[in-house]
């Protein structure tokens, strides 16, 4: 860290944008950590006037990286709440982490390959996993454009692949591929990401409604959110009252071509696209039987959603509730905003 100011580069990842940070210019110690971010970010206030913040969730996100004894670089990803003092780490952010691939080249973690870099990353929340990010490296060095049209941005920019391998955790954690709560059937799904899948139907809306309309009833709200509190204990994540995840995903059929319309709750305000590993775990709901979601679906799956369409391959092994996720991939953009040092403001972000 420096007196004259922090080390910050600034990069939209996917269809988030968010402060990448080495860990070495951050304090070790996480609550002096959490409590200078808030101050670099401008939380607590809706708008984030004071700090580099978009005062939305989805422009309001913190890459850590620092070099790996298991990968190429380790990535913690810290979502800071614009209008409350609070930084939380129970979720990883596949959007963010389209950015840490370059990155992580740029700051020297990793030598460019050839005309292509594969970055290795692990994954250090909620808990540990494994990715890894083919970044375009031509000419030795990271580019950033490219014709790669990705829905949820405006503008085009060099692919960024980002592929996970599977592991042995369960994809429906409640094991069960249906659930009641509050009177609802829901699937709980977990494929990177916890998800609770709900049919928009069965809460007496289309599934089409803009982000705005949705987060203006606040009847479905108080649902949702009745529902989402009872899943996450059955999911097994304790009291989720402060967590912001399982994010609530609605369901309905398909109006444009793909295999699937969402609206995802994040966990209250409404995403104007969906997350990466948000969009894996819907997907695997879409292609495992017997879920609230399930539909003939090909490989890529196409989830619709307010601002597009986001294709997800997945492989799944096994069948119903033992159903596992053995692989999946996806295609993100990233480019960079800025690169210089940030200031935050003095005192403590304590109100």
């Amino acid at each position: 860290m420096s007196g004259d100011g922090i080390r910050c580069m600034q990069l939209r990842g996917g269809s988030s944008k968010g402060a990448y940070f080495l860990a070495s210019d951050l304090p070790a110690d996480p609550a002096e950590r959490d409590d200078l971010l808030l101050r670099v970010m401008g939380s607590p206030d809706e708008r984030q006037v004071d700090g580099i913040g978009g005062g939305h969730p989805l422009t309001s996100k913190v890459a850590v990286v620092s070099p790996s004894d298991h990968a190429d670089v380790d990535y913690l990803f810290l979502q800071v709440v614009p209008d409350r003092a609070l930084v939380t780490d129970t979720q990883t952010c596949g959007n963010l982490l389209a950015g840490v691939g370059p990155f992580a080249i740029e700051r020297g973690l990793v030598p460019v390959a050839g005309e292509t870099t594969d970055v290795r990353v692990r994954l250090l929340n909620p808990v540990v996993g494994h990715a890894v990010a083919t970044v375009s490296t031509p000419d030795g060095r990271v580019t950033y454009d490219g014709d790669t049209v990705m829905a949820g941005t405006p503008f085009p920019a060099a692919p960024v692949l980002l592929e996970f391998p599977g592991g042995d955790a369960p994809l429906f954690p409640t094991g069960g591929l249906v659930d009641r709560f509050d009177g609802v059937e829901v699937t709980c799904v977990d494929g990177g990401m916890p998800v609770l899948l709900v049919r928009a139907a069965d809460l007496g809306v289309d599934g089409t409604e803009s982000p705005r309309e949705l987060e203006a009833d606040d009847g479905l709200r108080a649902r949702l959110e009745a529902i989402r509190l009872a899943a996450g204990r059955a999911m097994g994540l304790g009291d989720v009252r402060d967590a912001t995840v399982p994010k609530v995903t609605l369901v309905s059929p398909p109006r444009h071509g793909g295999s699937v319309t969402t609206r995802t709750f994040i966990p209250h305000r409404v995403h104007t696209a969906i997350g990466v590993l948000g969009a894996v775990s819907v997907a695997a709901g879409v292609l495992a039987p017997g879920t609230v979601a399930s539909a003939a679906a090909g490989d890529p799956v196409l989830i619709e959603h307010p601002t597009g369409t986001f294709a997800v391959s997945v492989d799944l092994g096994g069948s119903g509730a033992d159903t596992r996720l053995l692989r999946s991939s996806v295609v993100r953009t990233a480019r960079k905003l800025s690169d210089g040092l940030v200031w935050p403001r003095t005192g403590k972000a304590t109100g």
